[in-house]
């Protein structure tokens, strides 16, 4: 049996995931992270994108997108506390398409009422739910 580590995966809205896995995958602040059981104590801000969780007895990933957050990591414990949490399959392909593009044109009229700062932060948003979705297709063939 493949060692393990514990996971707690929780938005503000909800638990999204907690159990073992052998391996967990996130964008880190400063780049994507790799844990593994045992993994060195650890606290680092997440960007959003996608967190793969390697569950034993599963061949394909679980994957959560989030849109950013906090994590830490302890030798037997990774918590992900994320500003959002959405499972995979749960993420709307038109939705964030949607979003890109209203972000892309408030970002092209800076004449618009919407901060340039905030529109920037959903247009990475929504690429980044996209790359999730792109990578959940991957994952499922």
């Amino acid at each position: 049996m493949a060692m393990t580590v514990h996971v707690d995966v929780v938005s503000a809205e909800e638990k999204i995931f907690s159990g073992l896995a052998e391996f967990v995958t996130l964008p880190g602040e400063s780049g994507e992270l790799g844990i593994l059981p045992g993994h060195t104590p650890l606290i680092s801000r997440i960007k959003p994108g996608t967190v793969a969780l390697k569950l034993p007895n599963q061949e394909a990933p679980e994957l959560v997108f989030v849109n950013g957050g906090i994590l830490e990591v302890q030798p037997n414990l990774v918590t992900v506390l994320a500003d959002t949490a959405i499972r995979g399959a749960d993420l709307d392909e038109a939705k964030a398409a949607e979003a890109k593009r209203l972000a892309e044109e408030v970002m092209a009229n800076q004449a618009s009422g919407m901060d340039y700062a905030r529109a920037q932060a959903e247009l990475a948003e929504a690429i980044a739910q996209l790359a999730a979705i792109q990578k959940l297709r991957k994952v499922r063939g």
